[in-house]
Formats: structure tokens, C-alpha cells, sequence
């Protein structure tokens, strides 16, 4: 063979090779693999890998229930912690898989998540995935339906949203408490767009009296067995805590890798520069960052004349009292539609024509002015403009009647402009008779 066909041969070998790779990293649904070092523990065993879990490609995972699993490699492994949070557990753990750089995926009970948000904060704040496990756990949860089956799961993932802050911050997955199956169940998960979470492995940490090292003896001995999987615990009981320092070293020593399951990003509108743009902008006055389109975010700068300069030491005047004169008028830069030159006036106050002195009253309104019968309703336009005279007895608030006679002496002494002048004495009410034997 030729040079050429050669090196032809040599491309077209080179291009399977690529491809090959692009179609398993695709088949995996893999994010692209993590390189990072664990500060203060070269030894760690830390995070190999993202494995993005999209709902519209996975809908129910895991062997101990589904026929379908998460496409792992020989010797990965995903840790998930159920009935969480729990303090002091839950933090305890997460001490430990902080100190080993290992990601997992927490399925957080909604009541526990709100009597604990804090821990749920401290679980997402520190990379880790945040599922839902029902608002209660209620076993069996096969039997629900209906109202009760909804405000489990709508509830729940309320809940954990909550404590994050963000409904976009939990992942749409979620882990069937008791493994409890249905139909009903899985139809309504379906409709949610959730993604149904089994097992593959697990440790038995739920069973009481189970020792640390049974736990770990179990968790290896089972992953051995079948080369990859899905590892259940709970992240509150003791024992589990006391046993994780060991399981974490077992599975470096015999090859595991850990691989953490994340949701596809959201969907919204995206930034320049990426999404960590605007925090590196606001650190850096003068961030020099440039994205594919060549933009580089800047601090905005303060418009000043060509001329203009100061020092660090200059100080403005303060204003006086002719900067507030509201009888001065705006200029306005641009010449109005109308013609005018442009000149705004303040608004000025009507004149009003105020009594000449303090002992000088304004005349009470009467019922017409004010448009309101003493029965409450409304009088027409009518009625206000006729101002009726009103002959009966008047019955005011307290319920007691004043005179016919009284009533006319008190209408001829109303002035010529019909405004009223004097006031009526009330009479008091007789005082009541205590009654024996009552407490208000």
C-alpha cells in the first residue's frame, strides 16, 4: 500500500476511534469526567465522574425492582442516602464524604426537611444531589391513591423546595419509600416527570442491631458480586455513620469508583460568559473576561464631562437652601412638541382664603354637603340640592328621643346660611341595677 492510502487508512482508523467514544460517552449520558484533587487528602477517594439523569431517557431505574439500570462501568458505584436529614447524623456523614471528596445523592423526606433545612442547604451546598422520598414515608405507600398518593409527592417535593429556596434545585427524582410500587404510583410519578429510583445493592443499615462491619461486609461482598450498582444506606442511624469511614476505603482499596448522579441543566435563558460570569464580574473591577462573541462584562463608569477631574481628596459642596427654591423652573434639553421653550414650572398651590384669626370658625357642614342621610344611606342629587326640612324627632345614637318643642327651638336657632350652631345636650342614661351572680 501506497503513502497515501496509508495515511487514509490511518484517518479512517483514527475518525472510528472517536466516533466509538463519542457514541459510548452518549449511550452513558456521562457529563465529562472530573480531574479535581481533594484539599488535604491526596489519598481521597473522591468523585470520578457526573452521570446526567434526563427524565425524558431514564424513567425507572434500578434491578431490585425495574429491568433497567443506570449504564455504569465495571467497578462504579452511586451512594444514595434515604429518610434524611437527621441531625447529628446526616451532618456526621456528611463530614465524612466531604472529607473524601465523595458526591452523593441524598432522598430527603419533605417533613424531616422542614424541621431540618439547614442541613438541606448544607447537603446541596456542598455539591451533592437533592432528591425526594414522599412527605411522610407512610408504609405500605402501594395503598395510596388519589388525594393521599398526590400530597405525599407534591408535598414532599414542596417541602424540600422550600428548604433550598428553588424548586430548580431538586433533581426530578424520586425514591418509592419501602420500595411500595403500584401502578397508581408510578402512573402519577410518570405524569410529574419524575424519575423512579430503585436500588441495586444494598447493606441492610436498616436493620436494628446490624453492626458497622456487617454493613461494610455486606455493601462489598454484593458489589463484587455484580461489578457495579446503585448502593442504598440511610444516613440516620449511627451505625451507618460508623461504618462509612471504612466502606469509603474498602472501595478505593478493591478499584471503585464513585460516580454522581446529576439532572440535566435548566433550561432557561443563558448568559455571556457563562454561568459563572456575573459572580467573576462582580469580583473583578475590571474582569477580563471575553466570550465567544468577544464580549468582556465591565463595571459600568460614571458619565463626567471631557474636562471634569477630581481628586481623591475633593469633596462637593453641600446644598443650601436656594437649591430647593421651588419657584425656580427646569430646563429641559429637548425642545417640547408643542413649540414652547422648553421651560418646566413647579406647580403652584391654589390660594385659599384662611380665617383671620384662631378664634374664627369655618360653619359645620350640613347633611347635604356631605351627601349622607342619618340613616346611612346615600341621598340623590335631587335630596342634596333641595336640603328637605326635617320636622320629625330626630332618635340619635344613644337611643334616647329629644322633644317636639325642643327640636323646633333648637331649628329657629340656626343662622340665615341654615348652618346649625348649638349643641345638643345629651341626656345620660339611668344607671342599671348590678345583676347578682354575673362576671362580664
Amino acid at each position: 500500500m501506497d503513502r497515501v492510502g496509508t495515511s487514509f487508512f490511518a484517518a479512517l482508523l483514527a475518525a472510528a476511534g472517536i466516533l466509538s467514544a463519542a457514541l459510548f460517552g452518549a449511550l452513558l449520558g456521562a457529563a465529562p469526567a472530573r480531574a479535581e484533587s481533594c484539599p488535604g487528602n491526596p489519598d481521597a477517594l473522591g468523585t470520578s465522574r457526573d452521570i446526567v439523569v434526563s427524565p425524558d431517557v431514564y424513567k425507572q431505574l434500578g434491578t431490585l425492582d425495574y429491568k433497567q439500570t443506570l449504564p455504569l462501568a465495571d467497578h462504579e458505584v452511586v451512594l444514595t442516602f434515604d429518610d434524611g436529614p437527621l441531625p447529628p447524623w446526616s451532618d456526621k456523614a456528611l463530614d465524612i464524604l466531604n472529607a473524601q471528596c465523595v458526591k452523593a445523592t441524598f432522598f430527603i423526606i419533605g417533613e424531616m426537611a422542614q424541621q431540618y433545612p439547614q442541613v438541606v442547604r448544607r447537603e446541596y451546598e456542598s455539591g451533592d444531589t437533592i432528591g425526594t422520598h414522599s412527605m411522610t414515608h407512610p408504609l405500605p405507600f402501594q395503598r395510596l391513591t388519589g388525594d393521599k398518593l398526590d400530597y405525599q409527592i407534591d408535598a414532599g417535593i414542596a417541602a424540600v423546595s422550600a428548604a433550598l429556596g428553588d424548586p430548580d434545585e431538586v433533581a426530578p427524582f424520586f425514591r418509592i419509600p419501602g420500595f411500595g410500587r403500584s401502578d397508581a404510583v408510578e402512573d402519577a410519578l410518570a405524569k410529574r416527570g419524575l424519575v423512579v429510583f430503585c436500588v441495586d445493592v444494598v447493606a441492610d443499615d436498616w436493620v436494628r442491631h446490624i453492626t458497622p462491619a456487617q454493613i461494610v461486609q455486606r455493601a462489598m461482598s454484593r458489589l463484587e458480586k455484580r461489578g457495579s450498582g446503585i448502593l442504598l444506606l440511610h444516613d440516620i442511624h449511627p451505625w451507618t455513620v460508623a461504618a462509612l469511614p471504612e466502606l469509603l476505603k474498602q472501595l478505593k482499596q478493591n478499584g471503585f469508583h464513585v460516580v454522581q448522579m446529576v439532572p440535566p441543566p435548566p433550561t432557561g435563558p443563558q448568559i455571556a460568559g457563562g454561568p459563572n460570569a456575573w459572580a467573576l464580574a462582580a469580583a473583578m473591577p475590571q474582569a477580563r473576561l471575553v466570550d465567544a462573541g468577544g464580549v468582556s462584562p465591565a463595571w459600568p463608569q460614571p458619565y463626567m464631562q471631557p474636562d471634569a477631574s477630581f481628586a481623591e481628596t475633593d469633596v462637593l459642596p453641600a446644598p443650601n437652601e436656594a437649591d430647593f427654591a421651588v419657584g425656580q423652573s427646569l430646563r429641559i434639553d429637548v425642545t417640547p412638541a408643542d413649540g414652547s421653550d422648553g421651560v418646566a414650572l413647579w406647580p403652584k398651590l391654589a390660594a385659599f382664603a384662611l380665617p383671620a384669626s384662631d378664634a374664627d370658625d369655618l360653619p359645620a357642614p350640613g347633611l347635604g354637603d356631605i351627601g349622607v342621610s342619618l340613616r346611612g344611606e346615600r341621598l340623590s342629587e335631587e335630596q342634596i340640592r333641595e336640603r328637605p326640612q326635617i320636622d320629625a324627632p330626630i332618635a340619635i345614637s344613644h337611643g334616647h328621643g329629644i322633644g317636639h318643642g325642643r327640636w323646633l327651638a333648637h331649628r329657629r336657632a340656626l343662622g340665615h346660611d341654615g348652618v346649625r350652631r348649638v349643641r345638643l345636650r345629651e341626656r345620660r342614661p339611668e344607671p342599671h341595677a348590678k345583676a347578682e351572680g354575673h362576671r362580664a
